[in-house]
C-alpha cells in the first residue's frame, strides 16, 4: 500500500503551478518502510526525505513529519491511502480560494476484493462528504486527507499531543487550532481512496476501534461532562435496542453495536477500566 500511495504522489499534476517533495516517517520498529522508500526513489525523481521514529506513537511520527517537512503548506496522507492525479492541485486551489488555514477532503473506500453485503448496506466504510468551501468543525475533521498553511504552526511548540499515541491526535490539533482563529473549509475535489482489506470487515476489529475512540474522546479538556451524560443514557439505551435490531438485519445490528461499543469506551475509560490498547 505504501507503494502505490507514494507512486500516485508522484504522479500528481502541478501545472507548474508548484513543487513538492515527500516525507515518509516509519513508525515501525522493524523499519519495514525503508526498502520501499529506497525502491521508490531510485525509480522516481520526486526529493524524498525517509525519517524512523521508533516509539509507537502517531503523535510522534506525526511531529516528525512536521520537522522534515519544507514548503509553505503541508499535507497530510495515510499510507493506507492513494490520491488522484489531481489531489494536490485542487486542495491547493480551494486553500487559496477561500483564504482557508487548511482544507480537508473526501477519503473514500477501496475494496480490493468485494466485501459481504452488509458491510455495503451499513455503509461502514464511508464517511461524510460536504459541498467544497463548507466550514469544518474540529470534530469533524482528521488527517488522513488534509492540506494546511505552515504559518498555523507558528508559536505552536507540539502540534500534536503524544498523550494521544494511539488516535484521536488528529481531533486534538483540529480543536487546538480552531481555538485559535484557524479556519478549516471542505475542498470535495481533492479526493483520495483508502484501501479497505478482509482483515477491517471483522466484527471484532469495528468493536475494538469504537471502543478505543470512546476511551481517546475523554483525554479532551473540553466537554468532559457533556460525554459523560451522554454515554450514561446511550449505553443502556443501545443495549436494550440491540435484540431487535438483530432481526432487521446484520448491518443494523453492527451499527448499533459500534454506537454501543463507542459510548462504553467512555464510561469504562471515566472508571480506570483499559478495555483496548491499540485497534
Amino acid at each position: 500500500m505504501l507503494n502505490r500511495l507514494l507512486v500516485e504522489i508522484a504522479r500528481q499534476q502541478t501545472n507548474g503551478r508548484f513543487t513538492y517533495s515527500i516525507v515518509v516517517v516509519d513508525n515501525d520498529d522493524q523499519q519495514s518502510a525503508r526498502p520501499v522508500v529506497a525502491e521508490f526513489t531510485a525509480k522516481f525523481p520526486v526529493e524524498t526525505v525517509y525519517c524512523f521514529e521508533p516509539r509507537k506513537n502517531i503523535a510522534l511520527a506525526r511531529n516528525t513529519v512536521l520537522e522534515h517537512a519544507r514548503g509553505d503548506y503541508i499535507a497530510f496522507i495515510d499510507d493506507d491511502e492513494f490520491p488522484v492525479p489531481e489531489w494536490l492541485q485542487m486542495m491547493l486551489k480551494t486553500c487559496e480560494e477561500y483564504q482557508a488555514a487548511g482544507v480537508l477532503g473526501p477519503v473514500r473506500p477501496h475494496f480490493e476484493e468485494p466485501p459481504p453485503r452488509w458491510i455495503i448496506d451499513g455503509r461502514f466504510c464511508e464517511r461524510p462528504e460536504h459541498p467544497t468551501g463548507r466550514v469544518m468543525d474540529w470534530e469533524e475533521s482528521r488527517t488522513g486527507n488534509v492540506l494546511f498553511q505552515r504559518r498555523i504552526l507558528n508559536g505552536v511548540p507540539q502540534a500534536f499531543n503524544p498523550e494521544f499515541g494511539n488516535g484521536g491526535e488528529d481531533k486534538d490539533f483540529f480543536m487546538r487550532m480552531t481555538q485559535q482563529g484557524c479556519v478549516f473549509r471542505w475542498c470535495n475535489e481533492g479526493v483520495t481512496y483508502e484501501t479497505v482489506p478482509p482483515s477491517r470487515w471483522e466484527r471484532k476489529y469495528m468493536l475494538k476501534r469504537a471502543l478505543l475512540r470512546g476511551k481517546n474522546i475523554l483525554k479532551h479538556p473540553t466537554g468532559r461532562a457533556r460525554i459523560l451524560a451522554t454515554s450514561v443514557v446511550a449505553v443502556p439505551v443501545y443495549l436494550v435496542l440491540l435484540p431487535p435490531m438483530l432481526l432487521l438485519g446484520q448491518h443494523r445490528f453492527m451499527k448499533y453495536c459500534i454506537k454501543f461499543c463507542d459510548h462504553l469506551g467512555r464510561l469504562l475509560a471515566f472508571a480506570g477500566i483499559n478495555p483496548v490498547s491499540e485497534r
